[in-house]
């Protein structure tokens, strides 16, 4: 008799001739602009030390959009003003925490299938990451 363990599949990055379409399918058209520039500026305020712009990779999963991730640095310090927590994560997970904010934060705002949808499927597949308490944490 054997045992199969199965492992939970890892977000892929977005090909370079598919980047156009990633942000307005994962927040929507009419919130491209602002979605994107939140999580810019929510990174802005998590990492003040480490993150100062740049190039971002975009990851889906299963095909559809699921989140932007700094590509400027491999490891980034949270210290930021708007969580309470404080450690070192993977340039992915801070990724995911800043999106998950911008999500949050925009939905508050305004009322989008998109942004509930793109939150939801974002936070669950974050529960599998390998960083999921401190993501959690810095979320809380």
């Amino acid at each position: 008799m054997s045992t199969s363990v199965i492992t939970p599949q890892s977000a892929t990055i977005v090909r370079e001739e598919r980047r156009l379409e990633f942000l307005p399918t994962l927040f929507g058209r009419s919130f491209l602009i602002v979605a994107e520039n939140a999580v810019y500026g929510f990174m802005e305020r998590l990492s003040p030390l480490d993150y100062g712009g740049g190039f971002w990779d975009f990851y889906e999963y299963e095909g559809k959009p699921l989140f932007l991730a700094p590509t400027s640095r491999s490891r980034f310090r949270i210290t930021g003003d708007i969580t309470g927590f404080q450690g070192e994560v993977s340039a992915e997970a801070a990724g995911i925490i800043a999106t998950l904010f911008a999500f949050s934060h925009l939905s508050f705002k305004y009322q989008s299938e998109h942004l509930s949808e793109g939150y939801g499927r974002l936070y669950a597949y974050s529960a599998d990451h390998p960083e999921a308490a401190e993501i959690f944490q810095a979320i809380d």
